[in-house]
């Protein structure tokens, strides 16, 4: 069963590649906290980060961190140590991230929204000593202490961050001012530092740079199959997915402008706008959460020319921007390239997207292991939306059988290859964070990656997503691909939204959809249910219960997430 990996090892996909990307990339032997370092002196008045209109320049933004550098020096803080980052974007998050990291400690991200029994089990299990944390939420992590390493707690004033005119800069009346400080704000227990002064304080420091095989970063994933789990990622890994997504998209240094609307904690986010923008010079709009309003606010001050999101994001900017009384002279038409991942897009909302903007809106694949992004379309009208797309520089692929993942699956008899998705590339990680066992089973011979996703690759390289391996169901012996199920019954009438999982019987698995219903929409049976499925699925593939739900449990960038999904029907009355 050698034949995949023959076919594969001869990247056929490079045939589609546009002119201009090469086959492989170079990962220059650098932190990736040399790109600010480097754009702080050829760009020194370029603005680096807009902030809901307060505008740091890229020889101010170095400043700063090199202050922060040294606040965290005089906190203690060494080469190696962990230092957990909980807030949302922001100025302030971006000079902590690269204060930490020039500094030689380790980044670890938190979303901000968790509870305190979830925070307590990242913080324990990174061993963080010392927390960078929203004001908003200080009370939280000081809640989630014990048990855990941490011994300082510095509170960041996130509205110190904003510009000190709020309401003219903003545009905003002066309740709506005054309610976007408040909300960046919050009480602070006593003893808690307050960083902003503690930055005022410090002196520069500028110390020796990590080497790039040195950790940068604990990024935990996102827990959609079970616990949270810290995925261990180098200097190398980040700065080779820069340069690989940099050289994709084709950016041209110096002249970029990101809009940072997915949270820096995420993975996606974490490259594509906390990290991209200082290594290839570009200007960051930060907004602490996705608001489409602020969204269509800032094109009309400063207009980007590139936006990664998620499916419902792009949906959302648009119908903010028709319902804008003032529209942007240009609308959205400067946004030149958008990433789409996470989940699938609709050729709709494709179309729809492009049609607004006149650029391209590219749909990929990746996942915290792989720094995040392995596979994406090209930036060119060779794309096809629906799919993963191909294999980005220096990333190699292999289809293995979903039961036993060292065997190479044959080719059907359309020539394609269908099983579970082996990545390996320079943006791979290390390994899972004190996970020994895990990181075995996840990471193969070789340096190769199970990513847990069935797929389909078609001769020439094109790659399409069919399910998880781990959320597969199994009926009477027949293995059930949840997407497919939930494709099909996504257009049936009345359905806005719609999640398959299997639910435990006596002798396995049965099918169980759960339906999210358009306002007004009449409830649907279970034989209505199966009569529009057969249309398309085959019988073992049909739902045998169905549950109507107000929503669906999503992640915090709106992927689905069919295990609570499942726990949720598992625990109904």
């Amino acid at each position: 069963m050698e034949r995949s990996t023959t076919v594969l090892k001869d990247r056929p996909w490079l045939s589609s590649y546009p002119v201009g990307v090469p086959a492989n990339v170079e990962v220059p032997d650098e932190p990736v906290t040399a790109g600010l370092r480097r754009a702080a002196e050829q760009w020194p008045d370029r603005v680096a980060v807009d902030f809901l209109g307060a505008s740091t320049t890229f020889a101010d933004l170095d400043e700063r961190i090199r202050k922060a550098s040294g606040a965290l020096r005089a906190l203690g803080v060494q080469r190696g140590d962990r230092v957990a980052l909980v807030m949302p974007n922001c100025t302030s998050h971006v000079v902590a991230f690269h204060a930490v990291l020039r500094l030689g400690a380790v980044a670890v991200e938190h979303n901000p929204t968790y509870t305190a029994d979830e925070l307590r089990h990242q913080l324990a299990d990174s061993g963080a000593t010392t927390a960078l944390v929203w004001q908003h939420v200080v009370g939280t992590v000081v809640d989630a202490q014990d048990g855990t390493d941490l011994r300082r707690v510095v509170s960041v004033d996130v509205s110190r961050d904003l510009p000190r005119a709020s309401r003219v800069a903003l545009k905003l009346p002066v309740a709506k001012a005054r309610q976007t400080r408040e909300a960046l704000t919050g009480p602070v227990p006593d003893g808690v530092p307050d960083w902003h002064r503690l930055v005022a304080k410090a002196s520069p420091l500028d110390v020796q740079p990590p080497a790039s095989g040195d950790v940068a970063l604990l990024q935990y994933t996102g827990g959609t199959t079970g616990t949270p789990k810290a995925a261990v990622l180098t200097h190398r890994n980040l700065v080779a997915n820069v340069v690989q997504g940099f050289t994709w998209a084709g950016f041209r240094q110096g002249e970029e402008t990101v809009y940072g609307i997915l949270p820096f904690f995420h993975a996606f986010g974490l490259t594509f706008c906390l990290t991209l923008p200082g290594y290839i010079g570009a200007t960051l709009v930060a907004f602490p959460q996705f608001d489409p309003a602020s969204v269509v606010a800032a094109q009309r001050r400063r207009p980007a020319t590139f936006l990664p999101g998620v499916a419902p994001m792009f949906d959302r900017v648009l119908d903010a921007l028709d319902a804008a009384s003032k529209k942007p002279a240009d609308g959205v038409r400067s946004i030149r390239v958008s990433f789409a991942g996470a989940m699938p897009i609709s050729k709709a909302t494709a179309d729809r997207w492009e049609s607004a903007t006149g650029g391209l809106l590219i749909e990929g694949y990746g996942m915290t292991e792989a720094s995040p992004i392995a596979l994406g379309n090209p930036c060119s009208d060779r794309r096809r939306p629906g799919t993963l797309g191909l294999p980005f520089p220096s990333t190699d692929i292999r289809v293995v059988s979903q039961d036993d993942p060292t065997v190479d699956v044959s080719a059907e008899d359309d020539d394609t290859l269908r099983g579970e998705l082996l990545l390996r590339g320079p943006q791979v990680f290390q390994g899972y964070w004190n996970r020994p066992e895990e990181t075995e089973h996840q990471l193969l011979e070789g340096g190769w990656l199970r990513t847990g996703d069935v797929v389909v690759v078609e001769p020439d390289g094109w790659t399409t997503l069919v399910d998880r391996v781990k959320e597969m169901i199994i009926v009477g012996g027949f293995k059930v691909y949840p997407s497919q199920v939930e494709d099909h019954l996504r257009t049936m009438p009345g359905v806005q939204d719609v999640a398959v999982v299997g639910l435990p019987t006596d002798d396995g698995e049965e099918v169980a959809a759960a339906l999210v219903m358009e306002t007004g929409a009449p409830t649907p049976d279970l034989a209505a249910v199966r009569a529009w499925a057969e249309q398309r699925l085959p019988r073992y593939a049909l739902p045998r219960s169905v549950h109507v739900l107000d929503d669906l449990p999503r992640s915090q960038i709106g992927k689905v997430l069919r295990r609570l999904v499942r726990e949720k029907l598992l625990h109904r009355d």
